[in-house]
């Protein structure tokens, strides 16, 4: 059987099905991976022959002059078992099957998927799908989805599997919009003929590229093997879990989407939080945590300090921390004496730190440049939340950004009141600068509650799994 890792460091390709239109997504992908790079070879199979965009069309699998590990089928569900018996007398080592109409369609294809399963498992051949876009490798530039782009492509530390059809491409988009947020390699499962959320998961576990992973799931077909597998990658790597389907209606709806199970969503969080992995509850909430996860390192606490210029904004923040099962920080003396440098006020110098009218007499460089290298410096702070009124301009926040590079040992977030068209270039300076930026402060709360959640639990996790240590008796 071939690894997964063959397969997603392919180098020669095969398009199957690839049309000589060069507006359908046969003969878009190979325009695709043309623009972004890659340097593997690529040919396309059409019964017609021909060329598209300067690559050539053979008649048939066997007619490529070269060996080729992966197959991208763009073909209807019906000649799938037949290509796929053609893949393994050309010695390929995995596919794609992008086609709908399988187990989710109803018996007649359900009869067609039962058919594919025998013929992978009789040749060994790794498969992803069917009903997905495939695969993602920033590391090689590889890509099988045909609306992918060089932006969407930028290598990150990301690993994520979705088991969806055009989820992974959809996510690219995402990560575009947050300046350098990207992934490492990503899968699509679709109905998980083959590859499926473990193998998924032990593939980004061994990976050295990917930090942390990211899973979106509608069901989990071998309960007992996912909670195994969750709980020894969660160990090593944070696990960030969003799972479709949890409401009645939301759950027939997957029947339709990936032929999936309805799984309680009760027992699912029981067994999410038995592997130490962590439960998101929208794509917002996910993204918004892999900024945090991406860029920032993990607390060695719960405390947090706010910095604010409103006051019902820090109410809202210390609301949303203590909701969390957060604290706030209790500054050092010599944390005090020197936001009192700046912060007349003695009220405003605690945490909550306002600091408006302030920061008018001494300027927001000044002002912010002590107030920040003082948190960073006080042991008994394990994060920040900035928050702050969007200004028109990005200059005025390299102070936060030199503060952060001169320390970067505790989280920080940002948010922005008031973002507007007129004004965003100071969100778009902090994530470009890789570090979160939120348009509301109880997002940056969030991510801290869930940063420390992990941090927690794998602190717990490495005493356990250290050796006692064996001290000699005194005579």
């Amino acid at each position: 059987m071939s690894s997964i890792m063959e397969v997603m460091n392919s180098q020669n390709l095969a398009v199957i099905g690839a049309s000589r239109n060069p507006v359908k997504p046969g003969a878009l992908l190979i325009k695709v991976l043309q623009d972004t790079g890659f340097k593997g070879k690529v040919a396309g199979v059409n019964t017609g022959g021909g060329d598209v965009y300067g690559t050539t069309l053979y008649p048939d699998l066997e007619s490529i002059p070269f060996a080729v590990d992966l197959a991208i089928f763009y073909i209807p569900p019906g000649l799938v078992p037949e290509m796929l018996e053609q893949c393994a007398l050309k010695g390929v080592k995995g596919v794609v099957i992008s086609a709908e109409g399988f187990a989710e369609s109803g018996e007649d294809g359900r009869e067609v998927q039962e058919r594919v399963q025998e013929i992978l498992k009789k040749t060994g051949i790794r498969a992803f799908g069917p009903n997905t876009l495939g695969v993602v490798n920033t590391e090689t530039g590889l890509t099988t989805s045909y609306f992918s782009n060089q932006e969407m492509l930028q290598p990150g530390s990301i690993g994520f599997a979705a088991q969806s059809g055009v989820f992974v491409g959809a996510l690219l988009r995402y990560f575009t919009s947050l300046g350098k947020l990207g992934i490492s390699k990503g899968m699509g499962l679709g109905n998980k003929v083959d590859v499926d959320e473990c193998d998924a998961l032990n593939y980004f576990h061994a990976d050295p590229q990917t930090r942390f992973i990211g899973l979106y799931l509608e069901d989990v077909r071998d309960g007992r093997r996912f909670l195994e597998t969750a709980r020894l990658v969660a160990r090593d790597k944070p696990l960030l879990v969003l799972k479709g389907g949890r409401t009645a209606r939301g759950a027939q709806a997957t029947a339709s989407h990936t032929a999936s199970l309805a799984v309680d969503d009760s027992v699912f969080a029981g067994a999410l939080r038995q592997a130490g992995a962590i439960r998101m509850e929208s794509i917002e909430e996910m993204m918004q945590t892999m900024m945090g996860f991406a860029w920032m390192p993990l607390p060695a606490g719960n405390k947090i300090a706010l910095v604010t210029y409103s006051g019902a904004q820090a109410i809202m923040g210390i609301d949303a921390a203590m909701k969390a099962g957060l604290e706030l920080a209790e500054f050092a003396p010599q944390t005090r004496d020197k936001i009192s440098e700046v912060i007349a006020t003695d009220a405003k110098s605690k945490n909550p730190i306002d600091i408006f009218p302030d920061m008018m007499a001494h300027g927001f460089e000044k002002t912010i440049t002590r107030i920040l290298s003082a948190l960073f410096e006080d042991a008994g702070v394990h994060g920040i939340i900035l928050i702050n009124f969007a200004q028109s301009g990005a200059q005025m926040y390299q102070p936060v950004i030199d503060v952060w590079r001169q320390y970067r040992s505790k989280p920080l977030f940002v948010s922005l009141m008031g973002v507007r068209k007129d004004n965003r270039e100071g969100g778009d300076f902090f994530l470009e600068n890789e570090v979160p930026f939120y348009p509301y402060p109880e997002a940056g709360v969030r991510v801290f509650s869930k940063m420390w959640q992990y941090a927690k639990q794998k602190n717990k996790t490495t005493a356990m799994m250290l050796p006692a240590i064996e001290t000699k008796k005194s005579e």
